[in-house]
């Protein structure tokens, strides 16, 4: 599981750094500045969780744990609904997308919650 979740952070790396320069330099000035905002999010917010998915796929390389595994699909569908309903909303205007937003950002906290019962579980907190 390790390696496929460097593999998915790696992309999720690459993918932000490219959509985030794609952002910079092909969108300013040509959406709306809450439009541009709101895709600056989405790549920021995927960044992080590229960050936290390397992270945690080190972590697994060391230890197993259910929790810390259902952490990183967590992750990874919060980037999905997250940032690309962001993305898909800037880019398109339709504001159907926005309320998938709120459903990626639970996936992270939801995450982020997992690592917490996982860390806890493998004794991390005493």
């Amino acid at each position: 599981m390790s390696q496929l979740f460097l593999i998915i952070a790696a992309l999720l790396g690459a993918t932000g750094v490219m959509l985030g320069a794609f952002a910079a330099h092909g969108l300013r000035g040509r959406l709306p500045e809450n439009l541009f905002n709101a895709f600056e999010t989405g790549v920021t917010y995927q960044s992080y969780h590229a960050l936290a998915l390397i992270a945690l796929a080190l972590w697994l390389k060391q230890t197993s744990s259910p929790w810390l595994v259902a952490s990183g699909y967590l992750w990874l569908a919060g980037v999905v609904l997250f940032s690309g309903s962001l993305y898909a909303l800037a880019l398109t205007g339709i504001k159907w997308f926005g309320p998938i937003t709120p459903i990626g950002g639970v996936l992270f906290i939801l995450g982020w919650l997992a690592l917490l019962v996982g860390a806890v579980k493998l004794g991390a907190v005493s």
